[in-house]
């Protein structure tokens, strides 16, 4: 009997000595390839996926009445990666590198040429899927640069899931409310498109990517609940082909019996989460400058759950709905800000020119094309 106690004693004493945490995928880019189309024909009128669908978003509603019904239902983007931008520092910025830095999607290829003239099939990581490619031009001038990776808006925390039709339109039934037929039960940008909840403190971070023998560091930079945006070193990238960064938090403590018990109240508190905002490339002024070229498949974290999920016997959020009127709350402060930038952005994009060169002054028709050439 003595010595069952003992044993019970000891397992105790090992799981209370370490903490356990999760691992999950914040984002992974190979899920936002394009695969409807919204705005985007070919030259023949055929439709062009340009959007995403999980991650459409339609601003529309936050562009005001002096619009049209026509023009509101083009006001929509996605994660898709070709919306994603390069945002450049001060030092960087030049007509040139701002026209020509960029994000595509990059598709990994599945097969290689033979001695035959065939193809063989390749086994090669992510083969047949699109990753994040990025061009970035840097000045060629002595001096510390860096860009952002960004995403066309930030990812929003709180977007409950809904159906989205072919034409990136949200389906809803006869009373106006969001249809949701699949089995997801979490929000939209959660499971791989830019959020994980119930996050406490954050133990390690790993990015996915393709080296390039280039110099420069990469940053990887997360938002919490309470908007505080924080930047994390993950390495540089002076190699090539594809390895996983890993940056450690110097701070974790695994050890629970030397980490300071701090309780909170089980409910209204909402989990607490972290949405990924960018990569940051920087380039030191020591290192040569130009074009540089990167790739990224996936960011993930691993850590400790911020509550334990566990069966309550009241069901309180359905009692005193505190926690979705936060989240409805906040939603509806994340869609007002996030439509009012596109907006100005597609006002801008309407007063692009279009035309690829000048009208002639000098021959307008065959007539007159004739008559120049007899003047002659």
């Amino acid at each position: 009997m003595k010595r069952t106690f003992i044993l019970i004693a000891i397992a105790f004493f090992l799981v209370g000595g370490l903490a356990i945490c999760d691992e999950a995928t914040l984002i992974d880019f190979t899920l936002l390839s394009a695969d409807i189309s919204v705005n985007t024909t070919d030259k023949d009128g055929n439709p062009v996926n340009d959007q995403n669908r999980r991650t459409v978003m339609d601003y529309g509603a936050s562009a005001g009445a002096s619009f049209t019904e026509q023009q509101k239902s083009l006001m929509k983007t996605s994660l898709a990666l070709a919306n994603w931008e390069v945002e450049l520092n001060k030092s960087a910025q030049n007509v040139n590198s701002l026209a020509t830095s960029r994000v595509v999607a990059a598709p990994v290829r599945t097969e290689k040429p033979n001695a035959s003239g065939s193809t063989d099939p390749v086994t090669v990581p992510f083969a047949g899927s699109e990753v994040m490619g990025v061009r970035i031009l840097f000045p060629t001038i002595s001096a510390n640069s860096n860009a952002k990776i960004l995403p066309p808006y930030e990812i929003p925390a709180y977007e409950s899931m809904v159906d989205v039709d072919d034409n990136g339109d949200f389906v809803t039934d006869e009373n106006g409310n969001r249809v949701n037929s699949s089995d997801v039960t979490t929000t939209r940008f959660e499971g791989g498109y830019g959020v994980v909840k119930n996050v406490g403190t954050i133990k390690s971070i790993s990015v996915t990517t393709m080296g390039m023998n280039f110099p420069h560091g990469l940053y990887v930079r997360l938002k919490d609940t309470d908007g505080v945006e924080r930047r994390y070193f993950m390495g540089y990238l002076g190699f090539d082909g594809w390895k996983e960064l890993v940056w450690n938090n110097p701070s974790y403590i695994s050890d629970v019996r030397s980490r300071e018990i701090r309780l909170y109240p089980i409910y209204p508190r909402g989990l607490p989460f972290v949405k990924f905002v960018g990569f940051e490339i920087t380039r030191d002024a020591a290192h040569d400058g130009g074009d540089f070229i990167g790739y990224f498949k996936d960011v993930k974290i691993i850590f400790d759950k911020a509550t334990l999920t566990t069966e309550r016997d009241i069901a309180d959020e359905d009692l005193w709905h505190i926690v979705g009127d936060k989240e409805a709350a906040k939603q509806n402060f994340e869609m007002s800000r996030f439509g009012n930038t596109q907006v100005e952005r597609y006002l801008e994009q309407q007063k692009l020119a279009t035309e690829a060169g000048f009208t002639s002054s000098i021959v307008s028709d065959s007539d007159s094309s004739s008559d120049y050439s007899s003047a002659k």
